[in-house]
Parts: structure tokens; C-alpha cells; sequence
């Protein structure tokens, strides 16, 4: 890779135009774990467009280095970069990020909350442990979204969670619940007590 090539890009990375910032990071993206040093060095920029842009770039490189620079955006006060964070774990799953992002599901940024979500939903069944607790003990909005995941992963080790948040859950619950029972091929038997 040619250096003067990289820093054209991280000087389109950060031109401030989303489209060239975009077919940058496509080309940063392209070269490499090489190109991770200098976004790396752009994530302590005080500039948060810069930091979205190089958190951007990272996402599609996959390399234990960008997962725990994601996994640390994960708890960034700005919105923008928790979900940016969120979508590039999804990119590239990650199992030490999993608590985090669990935690994000109850994020009063409710968009932070479904990205994290799918980004769990990516990870599959390591993530079914903790969905399980959050969806028996989180929040009224964190069980949603777990609910939502526990479906989406299909993992037959949430069944029993899944028919007990059906029994006592909310409509929304609910419906995550025979979406997942659905797709897993789970019957409901419904029997009325004598």
C-alpha cells in the first residue's frame, strides 16, 4: 500500500461531503488491517465526525483491534457513535461485546437499542445466556427487544424463557414470542383449566 494513497483517503474520510467520506472508507476498507493505525489515530480526534468516519472505516476491517475499539465506542455519550459502534459489532461479531450490548437494549436512544439488538441477533447463541436474564428481569423496553432477539436467533435453549415472557408479556412481547415459536417450528398447546 502506497502511504500517500492512505492519507488521500483519510483526507476524503474527513472532507466533511458524506458521499466522498463513503466511497473513502470504502477504499480505506479495502487496503486493510494496514490502514487501522491511522484510524485509529483519527477515533482521538476531537472532531466527532471524524471519529464516526474512522469508527466507520474500522468496522469493515475485521481484526480483533477493531472489535475492541467498537466494543469501546459502545459506551460514547454520543448516540450517533453507540450506534455506529452497535452496526460495526454486527459487521464483525464479537462475544466479549455481548454484555454491552445487552445492556444497550434499555439505551434511552431507542434506535441504539434495535441496532444492539440485531447486532446480537448477528452474534447467535452465545448471546442467548444473557438475552434470557434480561428478558425475564430488564426493563419493560429491554424485554422487548430481547424477546425480539431470542426470535430472531431461534436458539431452542430460549423456548421455556420465551413461553413464560408469553404467558405474563406484554402484546409486543407477545408477538416476538409466536414469531420465534414460528420459525422454530414450536407449537402452543393452550389447554383451559377445569
Amino acid at each position: 500500500m502506497n502511504s500517500l494513497d492512505l492519507i488521500s483517503h483519510i483526507n476524503n474520510l474527513t472532507s466533511g461531503d458524506d458521499q466522498v467520506a463513503e466511497n473513502a472508507a470504502n477504499a480505506i476498507t479495502a487496503l486493510g488491517e494496514s490502514a487501522l493505525p491511522a484510524l485509529f489515530e483519527l477515533l482521538g480526534s476531537d472532531d466527532p465526525e471524524a471519529r464516526w468516519w474512522a469508527l466507520r472505516a474500522a468496522a469493515g476491517i475485521p481484526h480483533p483491534m477493531s472489535q475492541q475499539h467498537l466494543q469501546s465506542f459502545l459506551s460514547d455519550p454520543d448516540p450517533e457513535m453507540r450506534k455506529c459502534a452497535a452496526l460495526g459489532l454486527g459487521i464483525q461479531p464479537c462475544s466479549e461485546a455481548i454484555h454491552d450490548l445487552v445492556k444497550m437494549l434499555d439505551d434511552e436512544d431507542r434506535l441504539v437499542a434495535r441496532i444492539s439488538g440485531d447486532t446480537l441477533i448477528a452474534t447467535g447463541s452465545q448471546a442467548v445466556p444473557d438475552l434470557i436474564n434480561t428478558l425475564e428481569k430488564g426493563s419493560p423496553a429491554a424485554q422487548i427487544e430481547a424477546a425480539r432477539s431470542l426470535a430472531l436467533i431461534g436458539d431452542p435453549k430460549a423456548i421455556p424463557a420465551l413461553f413464560d415472557a408469553w404467558q405474563d408479556g406484554s402484546s409486543l412481547i407477545q408477538y416476538w414470542v409466536e414469531e420465534g415459536f414460528e420459525r422454530m417450528g414450536v407449537g402452543m398447546q393452550f389447554f383451559s383449566p377445569d
